[in-house]
Order: structure tokens, then sequence, then C-alpha cells
């Protein structure tokens, strides 16, 4: 069935480019014309492709109900790095905001990509206080 369509396009292609170089259109130009809109597409696939993906993590996190508002979460790194660690404090379309208490400095607030959620291990404390808080 694809093999049909594939071999079906490239002929009515053909026959459209044949069609085209008779009434007095260049190949050369139609084939630049051809790759050039190509090239832009995929940059444009490209540039989306990181909202894109925020937006499908941002559905998966309100089905899947991971976190929510008020949660205490980490994304722990690989190895021996600090993870990000703070309190859910908004979940939208394109990041996840947290409050990240600091002892010496007060508190941060930190927008996350939502994509990062299922990029790295979530360490998440459903109750008002994680261990360290205790």
């Amino acid at each position: 069935m694809l093999t049909t369509r594939v071999v079906a396009f490239v002929v009515y292609g053909g026959a459209m480019l044949w069609a085209l170089e008779r009434l007095g259109v260049s190949g050369t130009v139609l084939w630049t014309a051809l790759t050039g809109f190509a090239a832009v597409g995929a940059v444009a696939f490209f540039a989306a492709w990181s909202v894109l993906s925020n937006l499908f993590c941002a559905l998966l996190i309100f089905t899947t109900r991971a976190f929510r508002p008020g949660d205490l979460i980490e994304l722990i790194e690989s190895g021996d790095k600090p993870g990000i660690r703070g309190r859910v404090l908004d979940i939208n379309l394109v990041y996840t905001t947290l409050v990240e208490a600091d002892a010496g400095t007060g508190s941060h607030t930190l927008q996350v990509p939502n994509s990062l959620f299922f990029q790295r291990v979530l360490r998440h404390w459903r109750d008002t206080s994680s261990p360290a808080e205790r």
C-alpha cells in the first residue's frame, strides 16, 4: 500500500515536472524552489520542536498528575551534581514555576521547561515538607 502511494507520487510528480517544462518552466528553477521550500520547512520544524515538546509534556503532566501546585519536587541530575529542588507554584503549557527556598539568600523563582521532567529522574513529596525540612 505504501509503496503504491510512493510510486504514484513519483509518477505524478514526474509528469507534472515534464508538463511544466513543456510549458517553458525550467526544471532547475523548479528543483531549486522545491529544495528551498523543503529546507525552510525543516528549519521551521526544528525551531518549533522545543515548543511542541513542552506542550506535549505539559499535557502529560496534567493527565498523569505527576505533581501538583504545592508539591515539593526535585529533578535529580546525573552524577554528583545537585538537582533542581523547589515547591511547585504553577504549571502552564510551556514551563513549570518552582519556588526554591535557599537558607541564606531567601527564595528564588525557577521556570523549568516541562520537557525536562521527562528527561530527568523526579523525586517528589506530596506532604508539606521534604525530609530536609522536617
